[in-house]
Order: C-alpha cells, then structure tokens, then sequence
C-alpha cells in the first residue's frame, strides 16, 4: 500500500512481502519522484530491468525484490499478469519502484499532484 506522508513516500509492505522480497518497506523523499507510469503488461522488458537479487521469483506470476542492472536498482512488487505503476526516482536507494497498480494508488498521487503519465 502506498502512503505519503511527511514528504516522504512509502510502499508498505505486508510481512509475507518483506520475506519474499528479503527486505523491508522501500522510502523516498517524495520531491525525488519524477515521473509515474502504467504498464497493463509488467512482464516484458521495459518494465522487469536486470536481475533478481535477492528476492523471489516465478515467471508470470510472482516478482518481489530488487532488481540490478547497469542503469541502477529496481524495486519490484508484480503479481501475475496485473497492471503496475512505475515510479522513477532521482538521487535515492532505488532508482524505479514497479508495485501493483490500484484505485488507491493513483488517487494518493493524484491529490499530490504527481501523477504525470497515465
């Protein structure tokens, strides 16, 4: 789920996230967000960047975790074939979170004025 507050951003994660994702709930400062994207197909390579470590996998239907590749750190959070936000940092831990699209997502970064490319 995510949560604004404090000029700070978070993806809560559930306990059985945090143990696949072998971490805990990512952070950021929210004037670090720069751009929000949609994608109906996460399994495809504009969305999935890099390799799995660490976290858990199973094509096409779980990816939790980061994600390493030469352009920097992804954290992942795709179940399925459901649609996912894409969130682009600057200057913090990771450079993009993928997470789960839902109604209550997009009205938090639509209230804060941060929802720039759907």
């Amino acid at each position: 789920m995510l949560e604004i507050n404090n000029k700070q951003i978070t993806y809560k994660l559930s306990w059985l996230e945090k143990v696949g994702a072998f971490g805990k709930s990512p952070t950021a400062k929210f004037s670090n967000l720069i751009k929000v994207s949609q994608s109906d197909n996460p399994w495809n390579t504009k969305v999935i960047r890099g390799v799995r470590a660490p976290g858990a996998g199973i094509p096409y239907f779980i990816m939790l975790g980061t994600l390493r590749s030469l352009r920097g750190k992804d954290f992942t959070i795709i179940y399925k074939r459901r649609p996912v936000l894409i969130l682009d940092f600057e200057n913090e831990r990771f450079r993009r979170w993928v997470i789960p699209d839902s109604e209550a997502s997009r009205e938090l970064l639509r209230a804060t004025g941060k929802l720039l490319t759907l």
